[in-house]
């Protein structure tokens, strides 16, 4: 009889712990564990640090894994799709493993600035996009989370006009057959590395160049053993953070919403941070010992797009597409 008190005692407490807000509750958190292969200081981890998972509140426990600590780049989704993760932010490249289609968002040249890229995803493209990442991945995308404008940073001192200067140029880019082909687009000789093996990989000469945006090339210091940077303005740098559907359809329709609202205004601060930083970082790399210059662009976009329209990955870009996002 004692024992059977006890039983009740403690199922009692627990449920008034539920409902009143005691330490009990705090089981009833959702969990959020979220990986990304950048540092966490970078403006979109701190976006997601100090304003999205302040914002969202103690129903949800926000656990933040910078750097490829938790999942080596690429593996992400995968984990998300198993449950052994709830959130990422990943490149539209990633996407396109399992759905082709993202792989137009990747391609040279084809979203222009961090206006653009919000346009996008504001409109019916972007929704069409969502639908596809719900349908084909079981993945929804919250928000884009703009990086910066990507462009080449090499060692040595030949100077960089066209792409033909980069035929014997190694150039790491991420691994999959999209970044590869993006690498091939502007004229280089693409490697696959790990994002975090690309100060090494510099250092030892396993590859003479490196693309990103500006912001991510002080980071994580690549000015330290890289001669010039060639502003090709090839790529717009984004992620699209993404919740698994298991997570994400558990929620009501107010609070996903919410969920969404919580992640553009997040991010729509992390956006000013970059582009003031790259507003500022040029000068940075001069006074760093760097050249820094622009080529000619045209030139780059031109060769691009023709490495475009000639390979299979355009088929996978959806019929009228590339216009629809151009009209934007």
């Amino acid at each position: 009889m004692q024992a059977l008190s006890r039983r009740h005692f403690l199922a009692g407490a627990a449920a008034v712990a539920a409902s009143t807000g005691l330490p009990g509750a705090a089981l009833a958190a959702t969990k959020l564990r979220f990986a990304d292969v950048t540092t966490a200081d970078a403006p979109r981890s701190l976006a997601l640090t100090n304003i999205f998972a302040k914002e969202m509140g103690a129903d949800y426990e926000f656990q933040g894994y910078f750097g490829s600590t938790l999942f080596k780049q690429g593996t992400e989704l995968v984990a998300v799709q198993r449950g052994n993760l709830e959130m990422a932010m990943l490149p539209p490249s990633d996407f396109a493993k399992q759905a082709p289609e993202f792989d137009i968002l990747g391609a040279a040249y084809v979203v222009r600035d961090a206006d653009h890229l919000n346009k996008i995803f504001e409109s019916d493209v972007g929704e069409e996009f969502r639908k596809t990442a719900r349908e084909k991945l079981k993945v929804e995308i919250l928000a884009p989370a703009y990086y910066g404008a990507r462009h080449l940073n090499l060692k040595g001192n030949k100077k960089v006009s066209k792409p033909e200067d980069l035929a014997s140029v190694k150039l790491r880019m991420p691994g999959g057959e999209s970044w590869q082909f993006l690498g091939k687009a502007i004229g280089a000789n693409p490697v696959a590395m790990d994002y975090a093996e690309v100060y090494t990989g510099l250092q030892t000469g396993a590859i003479d160049a490196q693309d990103n945006p500006l912001p991510n090339d002080k980071l994580m210091k690549f000015y330290e053993v890289t001669n010039q940077i060639v502003l090709t303005g090839h790529n717009v740098g984004f992620g699209l953070l993404l919740i698994g559907s298991s997570v994400f359809d558990k929620l009501s329709e107010a609070e996903q919403k919410r969920m969404r609202d919580i992640a553009k205004k997040a991010f729509a601060w992390s956006t000013a941070e970059y582009l003031k930083q790259e507003s500022e970082l040029i000068q940075f790399f001069k006074d760093k010992g760097l050249d820094v210059y622009e080529p000619d662009v045209a030139a780059f976009r031109d060769y691009a797009q023709k490495q475009y329209a000639r390979s299979p990955l355009s088929s996978s870009w959806p019929q009228g597409m590339i216009d629809r996002i151009n009209k934007l």
